[in-house]
């Protein structure tokens, strides 16, 4: 999962993405997220939904399973192309596309739902233009789903960017989004087996925001 970031390890944030999804296998698993699958069943039957850094599309094509029409993007060509791989021994239709989050097109209103799964890549700046853009093509009445690491996280270093500036709180996100409805916000702890990029204890922030 992955946005743009100005660390000097994301120098080059596509080329980086590109060798770490061009190794055999599945980088993040071939499950979908476990709190999106626990928590996709507020999305209303038949939304439009997209999801955000989607890397190999174990997300996207979980929903799109689940009835939804789904648009992904992510910022790694190889991954996409492994995604609609994927997706089509499936048999399921997504709307995959290769952007990163601050190239890619929020139009406004357009999505009933909005997933973003460890999308902590990105600094400061730039995730404050992600959670606005996030935000805008939002529907009113529609859905963000959100899980991310904690600073916590830097002890178990089990996943994640390892920068402090990178990490989710619940007065981050309420700042991010000083509009939103929270349905969840909860911070804890939990094993996670999400291929071998998301292994081990780890510490999680779970958040559902509606927007109004």
């Amino acid at each position: 999962m992955n946005t743009t970031a100005s660390t000097p390890a994301f120098a080059d944030p596509r080329a980086t993405w590109d060798a770490r999804f061009a190794q055999p296998g599945l980088l993040f698993g071939d499950k979908p997220n476990a709190f999106l699958q626990r928590e996709a069943q507020r999305i209303a039957p038949g939304s439009h939904v997209l999801s955000v850094a989607d890397g190999e599309g174990r997300n996207a094509i979980f929903l799109a399973e689940q009835g939804h029409a789904v648009t992904a993007f992510d910022i790694s060509p190889v991954a996409v192309d492994k995604a609609r791989k994927w997706a089509a021994e499936r048999g399921v239709q997504v709307d995959f596309h290769v952007a990163a989050a601050d190239a890619w097109t929020w139009t406004p209103a357009a999505f009933d739902a909005v997933a973003a799964i460890f999308v902590q890549f990105a600094d400061p700046d730039l995730r404050r233009k992600l959670f606005g853009g996030i935000w805008q093509t939002l529907k009113p009445g529609g859905l963000l789903l959100i899980q991310g690491y904690t600073p916590k996280q830097l002890d178990y270093r089990t996943g994640g960017p390892g920068k402090l500036e990178h990490l989710y709180t619940e007065s981050l996100l309420r700042e991010l989004l000083p509009q939103a409805q929270w349905l969840l916000l909860r911070e804890h702890e939990a094993e996670l087996a999400e291929g071998h990029a998301h292994a081990g204890r780890s510490a999680l922030i779970d958040a559902v925001a509606r927007k109004p």
